[in-house]
C-alpha cells in the first residue's frame, strides 16, 4: 500500500487521467475540450516515466549505448505527438510543435532552471565545451530551418509540399541535419568524450534504482500509452482550440510544447537547485538540439510515408522566435556560468513570444 501511494506521488498522480481520457474519448465526443485536457494531463506523467525508464536503462547499458538511447528516446513524446498529427494531416500543428519544443526548452525550461538554481546558489557553473557544442548545433539548425523558407519566398511561386523543388530541398536539409546530429553523437560519445565527462560522472554517481527488465517494461508501457493519448490529443485539438478561442499556432507552439516538456521541466529545475547545472544544460539545450536535428528531420521523412508531406517552410514569426531564442541562449552558454537574472531574462523572452502568438487571430 505504501509503495502504491509513493508511486502516485508528484506528477504521477496525473496518471489517473488515463482512464478518464479513455472514458471521455468513447462517451463524450461532443466535448473535445475535456478530451484534450484529460489527454494532455495524462501525457505529462507518462513522458516523465518514459524519461525515467530511459535514464535507468542507460545506466545498465553503459556510457556509449546509454548515450545513444538517451539521444533516441529523449524527445520521444514530441515525436509520437508529431506522427499522430501528421497522420491527421495537421501539418501546421506539427511545424508549430517543433518550434514550440525548441523555444520552450531554451527559454522556459532553461530560464526557470537558472532562476530557481540562481536563487539558491549565487553563481553556478557548467561544462562550457558541452554547452557551446549544443549552441553551435542549434545555430546550424536555425540556419537550416530558415534557408528553405527564404529561398522559396524569393524564387518559387508555389510553397506547396507537392512542389518538387520545395519537397526535395526539405528532404536534403533533413538528411544533412541527421548526418550532423549523428556526427555530434560520435563526437560526444567516442572521439571527444573527455569534454563531456563531468556530466557523465554525475550520472554515474547515481546508481540504477530499477532493474533492466523493469526499465524495459516501463519504457514499452509508457510509449504505448503516450501513443494512445497522443491520438486522443490530436483528435480533439481543433475542437479544443475553437472552444478556448486560441489560434492553431498558439496551441502548437505553447500548449502542446509545454505538455511534452513538463516532465523535463521539473527534472531540469530540480537538478539546478541541487547545483548540477551540467545535467540541467544537457536537458534544456540538448533537448532543443535533438528536436531540431533529429525529431524534425525524422518527421519530414515520415510525412512521405504517411501521405502528408511536410516541408521546412516555416513562417516569419516562427523563424524569428527560434532565431532570437538560440542567440540569447548561445550568449548565456558562452561563458560557462550563470546567475538568477539570466534565468529571469530567458523567461521574459518566452513570455513576450507567447503573448505575440496568443494575440494572433484565431485560425
Amino acid at each position: 500500500m505504501k509503495s502504491l501511494i509513493r508511486f502516485f506521488s508528484g506528477l504521477n498522480i496525473l496518471l489517473l487521467f488515463i482512464p478518464v481520457s479513455i472514458g471521455l474519448h468513447y462517451t463524450a465526443q461532443n466535448y473535445p475540450l475535456w478530451i484534450f485536457l484529460a489527454a494532455a494531463l495524462a501525457i505529462v506523467p507518462l513522458a516523465g516515466l518514459m524519461g525515467k525508464a530511459t535514464e535507468e536503462l542507460a545506466k545498465h547499458l553503459g556510457a556509449s549505448w546509454g548515450g545513444l538511447l538517451n539521444a533516441t528516446f529523449g524527445n520521444a513524446t514530441e515525436l509520437i505527438i508529431g506522427l499522430f498529427a501528421l497522420h491527421a494531416g495537421l501539418l501546421d500543428l506539427v511545424r508549430a510543435s517543433i518550434v514550440g519544443s525548441i523555444i520552450g526548452n531554451l527559454l522556459l525550461v532553461l530560464g526557470a532552471s537558472i532562476l530557481a538554481g540562481g536563487i539558491k546558489h549565487k553563481i553556478q557553473t557548467f561544462n562550457q565545451d558541452q554547452a557551446e557544442s549544443h549552441a553551435i548545433n542549434l545555430l546550424l539548425a536555425t540556419l537550416s530551418l530558415a534557408v528553405p523558407a527564404i529561398f522559396v519566398e524569393a524564387f518559387h511561386r508555389s510553397k506547396s509540399p507537392t512542389n518538387p523543388d520545395v519537397e526535395n530541398l526539405s528532404l536534403w536539409v533533413s538528411g544533412i541535419l541527421l548526418a550532423v546530429y549523428l556526427a555530434s553523437l560520435w563526437f560526444s560519445l567516442r572521439t571527444h568524450e573527455a569534454l563531456f565527462r563531468d556530466c557523465e560522472q554525475e550520472a554515474e554517481n547515481d546508481p540504477a534504482h530499477w532493474t533492466k527488465k523493469r526499465s524495459f517494461a516501463v519504457l514499452a508501457a509508457a510509449t504505448a500509452l503516450i501513443a494512445l493519448e497522443s491520438e486522443f490529443l490530436v483528435g480533439s485539438v481543433q475542437g479544443a482550440a475553437t472552444k478556448l478561442g486560441f489560434n492553431n499556432l498558439f496551441i502548437g507552439i505553447i500548449v502542446v510544447a509545454i505538455i511534452g516538456n513538463a516532465a523535463e521541466h521539473s527534472t531540469a529545475v530540480w537538478m539546478a537547485m541541487k547545483n548540477k547545472m551540467d545535467i540541467t544544460m544537457n536537458i534544456a539545450i540538448g533537448s532543443s538540439t535533438q528536436i531540431a536535428m533529429f525529431v524534425a528531420p525524422v518527421l519530414v521523412f515520415a510525412s512521405l510515408l504517411l501521405g502528408h508531406p511536410i516541408t521546412y517552410i516555416f513562417t516569419v514569426p516562427e523563424l524569428t522566435a527560434i532565431g532570437f531564442s538560440v542567440i540569447i541562449t548561445a550568449f548565456i552558454a558562452g561563458d560557462g556560468k550563470c546567475h538568477w537574472l539570466e534565468g529571469a531574462q530567458l523567461l521574459a523572452a518566452y513570455a513576450i513570444i507567447a503573448l505575440a502568438f496568443y494575440f494572433l487571430p484565431p485560425g
